[in-house]
């Protein structure tokens, strides 16, 4: 048998957990089939590359060599596949931009400053509710550029290998139907909901804890979340169904009022991505740049709630 990079991965998987029960669980793979692979493994390499007993397994002195050179050679493969990947993706001769976003409310406006500005240029755009999954698609050279949001402070995905630049930071706002008791308020202090059900649009990140611990700091507990898509959003909050959670930015609608809550307890980061190796969004990152930061722009001017609340709150709006 001839050692093959599943095999490296096999190693490195059970040192990393200590236990063939918990790397066949991290492997996809049954305990027995991942025992009998390392078994042929041993007796590839000529001897045993883990101590196994009741505790756990433990790398051998040929263990920690093999695992070693494992740590060396599978990530240089997995750049390897990375970069013929982006490689064989970027059409640099072409222009054309290939754009991402989770369900924001910038992505239609680049679109059409991009369309506009670059007639002859094609665009097309990939949503997702995933962040994790737009940054793949940034990795792996399938995007241009991508638009998500990031709650709070929170990181956004694979930092250590996207560029990502701040385009704008909103509070998060409600909706309310308009003709809801408190729609006439200008701000809502948080506690004043604690009996209402809520509702917003699914994401990977930290906003669904930071809403949590909000709702705690305000002495109450969710009566429930719908967590939907934004067209049932709206429409749960139009028949009284639930207060919705939104970007300061979210466009006026017919039936709804938007409102700020007092302290800004949550914020939205909206981020553009982009990978710092592509040829094809290095040579655009300015202009797509600019174009985002107008759309941000646009999109602030829309909101006649949020345009106004702006002016006394100078930490939140375009970054500079």
């Amino acid at each position: 048998m001839e050692l093959e990079l599943r095999h490296l991965r096999a190693v490195r998987a059970i040192a990393d957990t200590g236990s063939l029960t918990k790397a066949a669980a991290a492997l996809g793979l049954a305990q027995p089939a991942l025992s009998a692979q390392l078994r042929r493994i041993e007796k590839t390499l000529g001897g045993l590359l883990f101590e196994r007993d009741h505790t756990g397994a433990r790398p051998t002195p040929l263990g920690e060599l093999v695992l070693e050179r494992a740590r060396v050679v599978l990530p240089a493969v997995s750049g390897l596949q990375e970069e013929a990947v982006r490689f064989a993706n970027a059409w640099a001769t072409v222009e054309r931009f290939r754009l991402g976003g989770t369900h924001g409310p910038l992505l239609g406006g680049l679109v059409d400053r991009l369309a506009a500005a670059h007639p002859s240029a094609p665009v097309t755009t990939h949503t997702s509710w995933s962040v994790a999954e737009i940054a793949s698609l940034l990795i792996d050279g399938r995007l241009d550029f991508a638009l998500i949001g990031a709650c709070g402070e929170s990181p956004p995905p694979m930092a250590e290998r996207l560029v990502w630049e701040v385009i704008g930071v909103d509070p998060v706002f409600v909706m309310l139907p308009e003709n809801h008791p408190l729609a006439g308020e200008q701000e809502l202090g948080l506690s004043a909901l604690a009996d209402e059900c809520w509702a917003d649009v699914p994401g990977d990140g930290c906003f669904a804890d930071c809403f949590t611990t909000a709702c705690a700091r305000a002495g109450f507990t969710p009566v429930s979340v719908y967590e939907t898509d934004t067209a049932s959003v709206v429409h749960l909050v139009q028949v009284g169904r639930a207060i919705g959670l939104c970007r300061a930015t979210f466009p006026p609608t017919p039936g709804l009022v938007t409102r700020p809550l007092a302290g800004s307890p949550l914020s939205w980061r909206h981020l553009l991505g982009r990978h710092p190796r592509s040829v094809a969004a290095g040579a655009a990152a300015a202009a797509v740049t600019r174009h985002t930061r107008a759309a941000y722009v646009q999109a602030v001017r829309r909101s006649g709630s949020y345009a106004g609340w702006l002016a006394a709150h100078p930490r939140f709006g375009p970054a500079l």
